[in-house]
């Protein structure tokens, strides 16, 4: 695994396989010691470089920040042994994607595109997943054998599985920004009871005070990495030449929020309260 954040601490939390990492926080004094910690409770080995994590593996996952997948590809293309598959599980444009491949394919190795299609949590292993690329057959093969669950093999070589995970990000990551704008302005003018009611009545059985509580809570824990995804969503839709102007305001709100480093509390009205920065409202006492 190169990247050992959230993503892969889920995969190798329930993997049937013998793992070992790499991330760029073992780099760190500062950092190291918690990530061998995280390493250590899931019985992964945890490289203390690049090289390493990818000298010997048969497979390797690369599950990094959207900005730094394609030089985790570029520096995995320097080390990993002929015929690797290299599975890139991350968020990116399919032309990322085709660059990253490039490297990969020109050392030796075997480029598979991998969209990871839900959040990890709850899944973990049961996420579904996407797979597409020449090595298509031969990667779906190995991820089952690793454990994962829900593996469909897409036709259109390397970017289609990532084009699909984009264009589907347009409308689940714009509909939390669009809905943080609503409940924002509803709550600031006082009329968030009524528009609520408004929504629900529109859309029966819709529960938007729950999804729009559940929304906050996504951008407010991963709004900062939601954003690189965005700028990765612009780039699709640029290069498709379709127009990204409502995907450019989702990279600005999810950005802006993600940014608070606010830990979300319980409740749509708590929620509200504490990125307005009011911690005398919650829940209890609006009720």
């Amino acid at each position: 695994m190169i990247g050992f954040g959230e993503a892969a601490q889920a995969f190798a939390a329930e993997a049937r396989a013998m793992i070992t990492a790499y991330d760029r926080k073992t780099d760190s004094v500062v950092t190291r010691a918690a990530k061998q910690a995280e390493a250590d409770a899931l019985g992964v080995t945890l490289a203390n470089d690049h090289a390493t994590a990818t000298r010997d593996a048969a497979i390797v996952l690369s599950l990094v920040t959207a900005d730094q997948a394609l030089p985790a590809a570029r520096t995995s293309a320097a080390t990993i042994p002929n015929s690797t598959l290299y599975c890139d599980m991350n968020s990116v444009a399919p032309d990322t994607k085709r660059a990253a491949a490039a490297a990969i394919n020109a050392a030796g190795g075997r480029y598979v595109d991998v969209a990871v299609m839900a959040p990890v949590h709850p899944a973990r292993l049961r996420v579904p997943l996407l797979v597409s690329g020449d090595h298509g057959e031969e990667a779906a093969t190995a991820l089952r054998a690793f454990g994962f669950a829900t593996v469909r093999v897409v036709d259109g070589g390397i970017g289609a599985a990532s084009a699909i995970k984009m264009i589907r990000s347009v409308m689940v990551k714009g509909m939390e920004a669009l809905t943080t704008e609503c409940v924002l302005a509803a709550d600031r003018a006082g009329v968030l009871d009524a528009v609520i009611a408004s929504l629900d009545a529109s859309w029966p059985g819709a529960d938007w005070r729950a999804r729009a509580d559940y929304n906050l809570d996504r951008m407010m824990i991963h709004g900062l990495r939601r954003a690189a995804e965005m700028e990765e969503v612009v780039a699709t839709l640029d290069a498709l030449g379709t127009g990204s102007a409502m995907t450019r305001g989702t990279v600005l709100r999810q950005r802006a929020l993600g940014g608070l480093g606010l830990a979300p509390p319980d409740g749509l009205t708590a929620k509200i309260a504490a990125i307005d920065g009011d911690e005398t409202r919650n829940e209890d006492k609006a009720a």
